[in-house]
């Protein structure tokens, strides 16, 4: 299933990278909350890939161009304020469509049900955190400004429009700018438009043609199941 894989791998893409945060994260409780939000995407990860074949063989034995995630999920976490702004722009979209998925009875209605409550405190979480920075000391406005800009480029690959998924497209666009527009409002921070906004734009993530930093990544996930071959834990 076209849909399962693409939204499986959203999920499993960026479960991976905020697990990076472990040990890294400003704060403990800030490290618990980004492994919490880990754990819940790797957990709609494992449910969607199942529907396509075997979660463990799909998440570590793919190549590279095999991934159909967004390019937004798989951007590097760089400083805090880029992964809220990551998390910010991601966790509108999926609560959005998983409200929509939820409600019209296609056959992610059960997982879409489920997983909206999950996405629901992601959101809240990531737009907590958009308000303290954006609203906060000069430096963490700079700061969050920088990192709304620098993702805006991939998140019109959000809307792209994936074969199994039924939904109004047009319309979850619209429902996704308005809510991050209020967001940024709230933060003082500016949406990015013109110039700012970048001339080039993400598109080709659900073909499998992915950023520089995801080959990285996916090579240290990989690594330690392809260094053990059938091994059982």
């Amino acid at each position: 299933m076209t849909a399962a894989l693409a939204l499986g791998d959203d999920a499993l893409v960026l479960s991976h990278r905020l697990g990076e945060w472990a040990g890294h994260a400003p704060v403990l409780e800030e490290e618990v909350a980004l492994a919490n939000i880990a754990l819940d995407l790797l957990g709609q990860a494992r449910v969607l890939l199942s529907l396509v074949g075997d979660e463990d063989e799909l998440a570590y034995l793919r190549e590279e161009r095999a991934f159909r995630n967004v390019q937004l999920v798989e951007q590097p976490n760089g400083d805090f304020a880029h992964t809220i702004a990551r998390q910010l722009y991601f966790s509108a979209y999926q609560r959005l469509l998983y409200e929509r998925l939820a409600a019209g009875g296609s056959a992610f209605a059960g997982l879409a049900a489920k997983a909206v409550k999950e996405v629901a405190y992601h959101q809240d979480h990531a737009e907590h955190w958009t308000l303290r920075l954006g609203d906060g000391t000069a430096e963490s406005h700079d700061r969050m400004q920088r990192a709304v800009d620098a993702l805006w480029r991939f998140t019109g690959e959000l809307f792209e429009p994936v074969e199994g998924v039924e939904v109004d497209w047009r319309s979850l666009s619209s429902d996704w700018l308005e809510s991050v527009s209020a967001v940024l409002e709230r933060a003082t921070l500016t949406l990015p438009t013109g110039p700012r906004a970048g001339a080039w734009t993400a598109g080709a993530g659900r073909q499998g043609i992915h950023t520089e930093p995801f080959g990285r990544m996916i090579a240290e996930m990989q690594h330690l199941h392809r260094s053990h071959p059938g091994a059982s834990w």
